[in-house]
């Protein structure tokens, strides 16, 4: 994994979900789901965990360094920047 961010984003960035979407749990899937007009997005733990915290408030550097302290883990840039620039190439943050 690259841990890279696509241009425009960076470690200050403070991304948060597109305007298209809706983050939100649904019991009946007993998961966190992406709602769009056309559809739905099954998240998976991970996944939601990252877009839970994409509120438009927090850096990226901030996002990363409260996973890691919340999971007990270190190392997790790499993953975490890897998701965010998928979800940035698919719409889901801006």
């Amino acid at each position: 994994m690259s841990g890279a961010l696509p241009v425009p984003l960076s470690a200050a960035s403070t991304p948060r979900i597109a305007p298209l979407y809706r983050l939100q749990f649904e019991p009946a899937q007993d998961c966190w789901v992406l709602l769009y007009p056309e559809g739905l997005v099954r998240l998976n733990a991970p996944a939601a965990e990252i877009l839970r915290r994409c509120d438009g408030t927090r850096s990226i550097d901030a996002l990363v360094a409260e996973l890691e302290q919340a999971f007990g883990e270190s190392e997790l840039r790499g993953d975490v920047c890897d998701f965010l620039g998928d979800a940035h190439g698919r719409g889901w943050i801006v």
